[in-house]
């Protein structure tokens, strides 16, 4: 983990998974959709794909809301029939990449077919694209249904800074928020790098937002 990743982990975001507070966006709408969807997918396998920060954790929980549902972590995840899988309906995997139990992911996957359930699989990059070692997992991840979440548009950066300043209760203005809009790079890890680094210095410094403060947050480097 880096250290940009350690301070993000630790800065203290409003991690309200609700339905309310998930805002659609060109950016996710399709994936979106695709949840409230269930249970009418054309597939019983869904992979929802995108970078880090991009919301897949909060369209888990939004799913796992919709049914009997168990959320299993692919990166300790070993397949056992005895787990009592046969008692949910849903199954949501998360954080699925080529480090993970192969074997596992292609028990669960037959498991889900077999018993005519759905799975919800997390990952950042589409599960068809992962590079896995087994043939046999390679074959069935093309037949999954992938809903990717693409970089934030400009409706979506305006939100999550209004919102995630507010919940910090950082008060700006909303021409600065168009200037950052307009400027900053388009991931999700750096924009939350960015409220995180606007938060640090209204605390710390005691100072006001303005142009100076955001040209030197869109700036600033973590060391």
């Amino acid at each position: 983990m880096t250290e940009n990743e350690q301070l993000l982990l630790n800065f203290k975001f409003n991690k309200s998974y609700s339905k309310e507070d998930y805002f659609v966006s060109e950016s996710n709408f399709f994936a979106f959709n695709l949840v409230e969807s269930w249970p009418k997918w054309e597939r019983n396998i869904v992979n929802i794909c995108g970078e880090k920060y991009s919301g897949k954790t909060h369209l888990s929980e939004i799913f796992s809301k919709k049914s009997k549902c168990k959320v299993l972590n692919a990166k300790n995840f070993i397949f056992n029939e005895e787990d009592k899988l046969r008692y949910f309906e849903n199954i949501v995997l998360d954080n699925l990449d080529n480090e993970t139990d192969e074997n596992s992911i292609f028990s669960l996957i037959n498991f889900i077919d077999q018993n005519n359930k759905y799975l919800l699989i997390n990952s950042i990059e589409p599960i068809n694209q992962i590079a896995f070692k087994t043939e046999d997992l390679k074959s069935r991840s093309k037949n999954c249904l992938i809903a990717k979440i693409d970089k934030p548009d400009d409706n979506l950066i305006r939100v999550l800074i209004s919102k995630c300043l507010t919940d910090r209760q950082v008060t700006i203005d909303k021409k600065l928020i168009e200037y950052i809009t307009k400027r900053i790079t388009r991931s999700y890890g750096k924009i939350f790098e960015f409220i995180y680094k606007i938060d640090e210095m209204s605390l710390k410094k005691k100072r006001s937002i303005n142009i100076k403060t955001i040209k030197e947050a869109l700036g600033a480097k973590f060391e």
